[in-house]
């Protein structure tokens, strides 16, 4: 292992970057996929169907979850991936040209760092920080290690959204002056898990990395770690974000002036400790103009708004509303945009098409251009800033007023101390990249 990429050394320059070509032969590009409990479907299979593209390594610190997928991979008939426990294995391995991450929000900024830093491109999970000082740090080291990095607000490459995008910023219902991130979506109560001994094949120093060191309980690893602190943001860091980036991408706005949020954590008396609703008014300024965004989150029963649903099938609520001065717009998180013009709403231009984020991170790994991705890092780090500015409203109670170009909430010293966290040795995600 290369001490550099352990300590997260900031003195590592002198990497040698691949400009345009690629490791493998026949322009293979060779991914290893880092946590595949979760989004298998999402951060393996994708890649497994693309031509001239090879699943290298599969990487998990839970090994039973590791060799189940391992043997899923190997069962569809493609060649067994690399076994690898810890990522640090990956960054010397001159073979491996891309590192796709779906590991805990905790860690994302720190292996991405780390990926780059080792002449990697990645594919990033939302959000792509767990906090405001880490949002910039992950840019920062894409443009300084010259890294294709795209980050996991998939909606960007639905045709449909793309296109519900397009009629919005071209006048299809006027002067949009708000927008609604709906995230209704159904979760029942985690429970209470007790503290116990690390389950055998779990390695659990590592998947706490920055985290502080804690007692191992089951509602603190697999899934609902979501619901802590210590590692996850939130529903509104989660599937909140999604609609949060469509949201800002389709009005045109970069980073609030003002954002307010008031919750908490209703109904069931369980670990945890993010709420399970969530309301966050964000106040843009753009053009002289002023623009709302409202973010909404709800778990359990809740309406359908705009006929909008995750699913045809379930009761979530998932998508976002453009409102203009002629008219609104729906879209769906499962890719459909429906418009409906005037005062009396009549339906308008309307869609439903998919994509696929991944193909498109691959294809931007082959031409080099970041103007290629759909979900360039740049964007995803605004509009995970959002999530993390109406958690630290949440959590204080108050208002906070952001100056973007000072990069600090106005007179909050307190806001402005929530802006990062204690690292634990040696994962620590460092000033200079």
């Amino acid at each position: 292992m290369n001490r550099r990429h352990f300590l997260m050394s900031t003195g590592a320059a002198g990497v040698s970057l691949r400009a345009s070509s690629l490791a493998s032969p026949n322009d293979t590009v060779r991914v290893a996929c880092v946590g595949v409990r979760g989004l298998i479907i999402d951060h393996v299979k994708p890649y497994l169907a693309m031509k001239n593209v090879e699943v290298a390594a599969l990487c998990d610190v839970d090994e039973s979850v590791l060799d189940k997928r391992l043997a899923e991979v190997e069962k569809a008939g493609h060649k067994r991936p690399a076994r690898v426990i810890d990522m640090r294995r990956l960054l010397d391995d001159k073979n491996i040209d891309a590192i796709s991450i779906a590991t805990p929000n905790h860690v994302h900024t720190m292996q991405t760092i780390w990926a780059c830093q080792a002449g990697k491109d990645v594919y990033v999970e939302k959000p792509c920080s767990h906090n405001m000082f880490e949002a910039r740090q992950i840019v920062a080291a894409a443009r300084k290690y010259n890294r294709i990095v795209q980050h996991g607000t998939n909606q960007r490459s639905r045709e449909a959204v793309r296109e519900a995008v397009r009629q919005v910023q071209s006048g299809l219902v006027g002067d949009v002056y708000m927008t609604r991130a709906l995230c209704f979506k159904w979760r029942d109560t985690i429970g209470r898990t007790p503290e116990e001994p690390v389950p055998p094949g779990v390695h659990y120093d590592l998947w706490l990395g920055p985290a502080p060191k804690r007692p191992f309980t089951r509602n603190r690893f697999h899934y609902n770690w979501h619901w802590h602190w210590d590692y996850g943001n939130g529903d509104i860091g989660n599937q909140g974000l999604h609609q949060i980036d469509v949201a800002r991408w389709g009005m045109g706005v970069k980073y609030p002036v003002k954002v307010s949020a008031v919750g908490g954590h209703f109904m069931f008396d369980d670990d945890q400790e993010t709420p399970n609703v969530i309301t966050a008014t964000c106040e843009f300024e753009t053009g002289g103009k002023k623009k709302l965004l409202v973010v909404d989150v709800r778990h359990w029963i809740s309406n359908k708004e705009a006929d909008i649903s995750l699913r045809d099938r379930d009761g979530n609520c998932i998508g976002n509303i453009f409102y203009g001065s002629n008219g609104y717009v729906a879209v769906e998180a499962n890719g459909a945009y429906r418009s409906f013009i005037g005062r009396e709403q009549k339906p308008g231009p309307s869609m439903r098409g998919g994509g696929n984020l991944w193909e498109n991170f691959i294809q931007a790994v082959r031409s080099r251009r970041w103007e290629d991705l759909y979900a360039p890092i740049d964007e995803g780090a605004i509009s995970t800033t959002i999530v993390h500015l109406a958690n630290i409203s949440y959590r204080l109670g108050r208002t906070v007023y952001f100056d973007a170009e000072a990069y600090k909430c106005k007179g909050d010293d307190e806001a402005n101390r929530m802006f990062t966290r204690k690292y634990r040795a040696p994962f620590i995600v460092p000033e200079k990249v």
